[in-house]
């Protein structure tokens, strides 16, 4: 994505490291939170790449097409299991890295003249109506995420805190849902980021 080098590099390592601990949620869990958090591993690594900073490393012209190729599968797979709205976001996400894979390929200027500059393309931007379509879906999926991260206020005599009953530990930092919600919140707000720069 364009921009100072200093957001590329915190975007690059923000969704890394988001990638990172999805893909360690796929050793537990039941089969399909094992599938979703292989695809928010995929996503959080995929959007790591896109976001490298020029200075860094220029992705070569073929990079976009292999972009395209992987999202539209992953898209696919997700269409092909739908079964909840985290598919159904999913689905969206990965058409999300498809569309902004094909803007910011080189030679996209015919797709949108005019606009900013891609990580490597030249005159990237996108549809205006699909652009912001796609700012209104991360914008309140942001929004919602937030708010279910908000805890809910301990019933009376109940303590806060971690610990269940008796000082046993709870879950353990791999299996806390509320982890998981954190870098779905973490990725979409990166998503939003990098869509807002097309």
């Amino acid at each position: 994505m364009h921009g100072p080098a200093l957001s590329g590099w915190l975007l690059m390592v923000l969704c890394g490291a988001t990638g990172a601990y999805c893909l360690l949620r796929t050793r537990d869990g039941t089969p399909r939170e094992r599938g979703s958090a292989r695809a928010e591993a995929l996503m959080g690594f995929g959007m790591a790449a896109m976001a490298v900073p020029p200075a860094l490393f220029t992705l070569p012209e073929w990079t976009w097409v292999v972009y395209a190729v992987l999202f539209g599968a992953a898209a696919l797979h997700a269409v092909v299991h739908a079964g909840g709205g985290g598919h159904l976001h999913h689905v969206v996400g990965s058409l999300a890295m498809v569309y902004m894979a094909v803007v910011m390929a080189p030679g996209a200027s015919h797709v949108a003249p005019g606009g900013h500059l891609g990580h490597g393309a030249e005159a990237a931007g996108g549809v205006p109506a699909l652009t912001g379509a796609l700012l209104v879906y991360y914008a309140l999926y942001v929004l919602r995420s937030a708010g279910r991260l908000i805890p809910a206020p301990a019933p009376a005599g109940v303590p806060a805190g971690g610990s269940g009953a008796g000082g046993v530990p709870g879950p353990s930092w791999d299996a806390r849902p509320e982890l998981a919600l954190a870098c779905r919140l973490a990725m979409g707000t990166a998503m939003f980021a990098m869509l807002l720069t097309l």
